[in-house]
């Protein structure tokens, strides 16, 4: 019988332990709705869904959008101009490269419809993402914060 309280008491204290490192682990990943934010004001902008594509590399679109209910790209070219924003892909091909860091992406810059080569990182425990929108060595990021 002592043994027996003994192995329920020990699995009772491995509990937590166990919760914490689900997720941790659960925030090493990208994947999971994202508010942005605009570069100039600082107000929200957009809510995003990052999620992984069947390439197995993730993407990002629109959800919704904060600044109008029935915002278009009017400053994009091709198959997306003047279409809805809700809904837009605006971040693809990005891959794990190391720990919270991801890489080797696209990202669409709606502002001006140009896209960019596109890196990431996870900051303060998968709470934040740091977007990088690079043309050549010059990189301009921003900040999303994660929704819960």
């Amino acid at each position: 019988m002592r043994n027996l309280r003994t192995q329920l008491l020990c699995s009772l204290l491995a509990l937590p332990l166990l919760a914490t490192s689900i997720a941790a682990f659960a925030q090493s990943s990208p994947v999971g709705r994202w508010k942005t934010y605009d570069e100039e004001t600082g107000k929200p902008r957009l809510i995003v869904d990052i999620y992984q594509a069947k390439n197995g590399a993730y993407a990002a679109k629109v959800v919704e959008t904060l600044f109008a209910a029935n915002a278009t790209c009017t400053s994009c070219s091709g198959a997306n101009k003047d279409k809805p924003i809700k809904d837009m892909v605006i971040l693809w091909n990005l891959k794990p490269d190391g720990e919270n860091a991801f890489s080797g992406g696209t990202v669409l810059k709606l502002s001006n419809g140009k896209t960019y080569k596109s890196k990431a990182e996870l900051t303060d425990g998968g709470e934040k993402i740091n977007v990088y929108g690079c043309l050549g060595f010059i990189c301009k990021h921003q900040t999303w914060t994660r929704e819960h």
